[in-house]
């Protein structure tokens, strides 16, 4: 191309709904936890899944009419699957979808679910193009892949730029599984919470951490210390997933958890939200474990390994927790008016299962996710919501 090429650095005032940026030999890499919080967790799955940048996006203003970034992909294989797609990345100009893109190259993580064990092998670097823009000045956002660990190594455009000037609207701060990071969805605004964001005309921060919404301690400390507007934690897969506690411990953990989050943030509106309808784990504990007898073929399918009898021992389902999440809300909403409860059945039950059902037992498809970011909007941003804006009412 015969473009004047203007190279400007990636730095963290160019990002949002990062809350960490790592200098790496190729540039820089996006964290969705702090250095603290990672220092204190040697989980490869989480390390994993906060990196992954699932809600960072590149924001800036520009006349430009062409934008290039070279990035660094981390690229996951699954042993006996067959390959995944490569991440993609949306382009925002002007609140709008004007394009999609993706990267080759880059890294490989191999990873063998019989074992838990992977292995990563180092790969070159690539680049994105966006062309054909309008010259005149615009507000630009490249959404990174939610779901590929991307080091930004170069921006380039035919036109200086800046950076966006900040909205006004108000920042949304929300914590979950892999289906809050955005499990299948087909892109990074195609998520649940990217879209119900959207709806609700708010500031995305995605803290969704795939397999790894366990009531950490480290994630509630960085909730408390992230500034936002709203606050939502949807608690419950993962517990049962990795059978991590019974209800013993995690009665006092939800409100450990709860209590942090309120040390930060004494009278933002906290919205916290119970599962979706997960069949194999509504009255069956955990652990989930993969079937692989159909992986070959593209077809993973998760079941549960737990006895619903082990309830009696405390064990934790869906059900259990469901119940309890509202009973602690009531109990605790008597002295904080500004804590709320939302069902996941709400925003996926029974019928919805019928209708879209979870391709492998646990995940929901790019269709359910738009359903979920639908009800979670009219549910949370709407009249009444427990994140109604009530800015603009009057006396």
């Amino acid at each position: 191309m015969d473009n004047h090429w203007i190279t400007t650095p990636v730095t963290a005032d160019l990002l949002r709904g990062a809350l960490d940026v790592e200098r790496t030999e190729y540039g820089v890499l996006p964290h969705r936890l702090p250095a603290r919080a990672r220092a204190q967790c040697a989980d490869p799955q989480l390390a994993m899944a906060e990196a992954q940048p699932s809600g960072v996006r590149l924001v800036f203003r520009t006349r430009a009419t062409a934008v290039e970034l070279d990035t660094l992909p981390t690229k996951r294989v699954y042993v006996g699957a067959p390959p995944r797609p490569d991440g993609v990345y949306d382009l925002i100009v002007d609140g709008r979808l004007a394009g999609q893109g993706s990267v080759t190259g880059g890294n490989t993580l191999t990873i063998d679910m019989s074992t838990g064990t992977a292995e990563q092998h180092s790969g070159p670097t690539g680049t994105l193009r966006f062309t054909g823009l309008p010259g005149t000045v615009k507000d630009v956002e490249i959404w990174l892949p939610h779901n590929e660990t991307t080091e930004l190594a170069a921006l380039r455009t035919d036109a200086p730029i800046e950076p966006a000037v900040d909205s006004g609207r108000r920042v949304w701060l929300h914590h979950g599984s892999s289906i809050s990071h955005g499990s299948d969805a087909v892109g990074p605004t195609t998520t649940w919470p990217a879209l119900a964001a959207s709806l609700g005309g708010v500031e995305l921060i995605n803290l969704g951490l795939g397999g790894s919404a366990l009531l950490d301690p480290f994630t509630a400390r960085t909730i408390r210390d992230t500034p936002a507007d709203l606050i939502s934690v949807k608690i419950g897969i993962n517990l049962v997933n990795a059978d991590l506690m019974r209800l013993r411990a995690f009665t006092p953990a939800v409100h450990g958890f709860l209590d942090t989050i309120r040390e930060g943030h004494p009278t933002t509106p906290l919205l916290v939200v119970s599962p979706i309808l997960c069949p194999i784990h509504e009255d069956t504990p955990g652990p989930s474990a993969p079937d692989f007898s159909n992986l070959s073929a593209g077809r993973l399918r998760f079941v549960a390994m737990g006895d619903p009898a082990e309830r009696a021992l405390g064990k934790l389902t869906l059900g259990v927790i469901r119940d309890e999440l509202a009973r602690i809300v009531e109990q605790r909403a008597a002295e904080d008016p500004n804590l709320h409860h939302l069902d996941g059945r709400d925003l996926y039950g029974e019928a919805d299962f019928a209708e879209l059902p979870l391709p492998d037992e646990l995940h929901p498809d790019a269709a359910t996710h738009r359903r979920i970011g639908e009800r979670f909007a009219e549910r949370a941003f709407d009249t009444h919501g427990a994140f109604t804006d009530h800015s603009d009412s009057s006396d």
